[in-house]
């Protein structure tokens, strides 16, 4: 007997096959049938008009601490995905030295500085007794609604072994060793591989360079040849050019930590703008060299426009444009009085729109913003105006009328940059770019700057767009970018696709209505913190080892999902 039956649906089974229309029966979380279906079953649906997918695999979220206190990894899985990659960036929860409960502090603070995790979550929200990797893993085990493979962050791998000269300090021949020993016992455990950033704009709670980016290319290259030892693994990685363009010197350096492990090596996010037409052939320079050299690159793009918000009164993408921190980082009152200066304010704007602002320029456009949240008598009236608007009625330049209307909030005003990349040129490159065999849909950072912006719902965004806005791609390989394409990058086991013998991950939708809501705030994280939400729309069930976790956009309580451990759950993509 069968578990369950979902009849007559419009499968789209992730091989970019043609959609076709049949029955799916499901048994012990596997499927067992596709085509017409009889044999006797517990449950069964009808699902004719409905489309029946693969669940959606999101390979870049930081699901890492959320899962401990909401194990359905809302919205992703709300919005079809069935399997996250976490651990990504350099930074993981784990392992954490036995001997220095202060790690963990350290950790929580970093995390709150670098991916935008409330400390009050961070705090309240997990136990934090683990001490190596594996029972970080033993510790999702069983409580899961998602499947989830996690990399070993490099930041964590060097605090454990260096302490707190990792940040700064260079490893001893001996510590190298014992860095080397702790990520072999991590992948033993089931880590996907590693994750490191060289990132300028990854800085710890303590406002100094994250501890990976002190690493030397000896030590990168070392871990990453530790890599090729373990059956399923890969590699991630951050360096400052890939928020615009690389350095010559950041390009081998992928290209030899790719070719050491033997492995696939994923970044992001490749921003992709018509305004800037040489950025993505820069960008994809790694990509094309490495297939030479013995590796792969991989860049990951997002095929929508994240929803962002800003702010003058806490940390945020602003905060990352030269010479803008110094100001932002002051206390309130002395924040206003700089940002009310109009020689300071000139020559933030200078910074802003300067080369070594990178892809941060694009925020400097001041009179593009639409007022969000406002909290002052001063400013009623103003949410959902636009700034340039509101400046011609005052007489003001944008930035002026910007710094006054937050200053009248005390800097707590909710600010909304209109994209600067939502134009037609650059959704025809946007296409284009996606047809190139080392580009991959992803970099949602779901999990992460969760009051900032909402990446989760990228999926059912970019089907509705597909099936009902630009059409860029068709409903089949859209489908396969969302699936297949990214199980294969992770070498996952019977995933991404609708195929006898496959994990029964699925997602069942109505493709008239399948779309994202807007993203809005809300209170429901430990501690009362906020974080932006999204309705996801048309979903009708989403089904992960069989068991349905989602209908109706609603969750159901069960917890199916499976850690996914390298080896037991990864082959291995090799390279050479």
């Amino acid at each position: 007997m069968l578990d369950h039956v979902i009849k007559g649906a419009t499968v789209v089974d992730g091989t970019g096959a043609p959609a076709r229309v049949a029955d799916v029966g499901i048994r012990d979380g596997r499927i067992v049938a596709i085509g017409t279906v009889t044999e006797e079953a517990r449950t069964t649906e009808d699902a004719h008009g409905l489309v029946l997918c693969p669940g959606f695999v999101d390979p870049h979220t930081h699901y890492d601490a959320q899962l401990f206190w909401d194990p359905y990894a809302t919205p992703s899985m709300n919005h079809g995905v069935t399997t996250v990659a976490g651990g990504n960036c350099g930074f993981t929860l784990a392992p954490l030295h036995p001997d220095r409960p202060e790690d963990a502090d350290y950790t929580r603070r970093m995390m709150s500085k670098v991916e935008g995790m409330a400390l009050k979550a961070l705090e309240e929200g997990v136990d934090w007794t683990w001490s190596t990797f594996g029972e970080y893993l033993d510790a999702l085990e069983g409580r899961i609604a998602v499947n989830a493979g996690f990399m070993v962050g490099h930041c964590a791998l060097r605090r454990h072994v260096m302490g707190a000269d990792a940040v700064g300090g260079q490893p001893t021949p001996e510590q190298m060793q014992q860095m080397l020993d702790l990520f072999h016992d991590a992948m033993n455990a089931g880590a996907w591989g590693l994750s490191t950033t060289q990132s300028a704009t990854h800085s710890d709670g303590d406002g100094a360079p994250v501890a990976s980016r002190h690493a030397k290319p000896a030590e990168l290259l070392a871990l990453s040849k530790a890599v090729s030892e373990h059956e399923g693994t890969q590699l991630e990685a951050i360096v400052a050019g890939c928020l615009d363009q690389f350095a010559d010197e950041e390009i081998d350096l992928f290209i030899e930590m790719s070719a050491a492990a033997g492995r696939p090596l994923n970044w992001n996010v490749l921003t992709i703008d018509a305004a800037v037409p040489e950025r993505v052939p820069r960008q994809l320079v790694p990509s094309e060299r490495a297939r030479k050299a013995g590796g792969r690159i991989v860049a990951l793009t997002m095929p929508i426009l994240t929803p962002m918000n800003m702010s003058l009164g806490t940390f945020c993408a602003l905060n990352l444009i030269p010479g803008w921190g110094e100001v932002l980082g002051l206390p309130v009152p002395e924040r206003i009085a700089k940002l009310r200066d109009p020689e300071v304010r000139a020559e933030m704007l200078r910074r802003a729109d300067s080369k070594e602002a990178g892809v941060f320029r694009r925020l400097a456009n001041f009179g593009r913003y639409v007022i969000g949240d406002t909290y002052s008598e001063e400013n009623e009236g103003l949410s959902g105006r636009v700034v340039n608007d509101i400046a011609a009625e005052r007489g003001q330049d944008p930035f002026q009328c910007l710094v006054e209307i937050c200053a009248n909030d005390g800097l707590r005003t909710v600010l909304w940059p209109m994209p600067t990349d939502n134009d037609p040129a650059s959704w025809a490159l946007r296409a284009e770019t996606w047809q190139h065999e080392d580009v991959m849909l992803g970099g949602s950072d779901a999990g992460a700057h969760l009051d900032r912006m909402c990446g989760a719902p990228y999926t059912t965004r970019f089907l509705g767009d597909c099936l009902r806005g630009r059409k860029l791609v068709p409903l089949e390989r859209a489908v396969k970018m969302l699936t297949d394409d990214p199980a294969q990058l992770f070498g996952l086991r019977e995933r991404g696709r609708i195929a006898e013998g496959f994990h029964a991950d699925l997602v069942l939708f109505d493709p008239e209505r399948i779309e994202a809501g807007p993203a809005t705030l809300v209170h429901d994280l430990p501690g009362d913190s906020p974080r932006l939400d999204a309705r996801a729309i048309g979903i009708v069930s989403v089904r992960v080892n069989g068991v349905e976790t989602i209908r109706d956009d609603r969750v159901t309580g069960a917890v199916p999902g499976t850690v996914l451990r390298s080896g037991r759950d990864t082959r291995t993509v090799s390279t050479r």
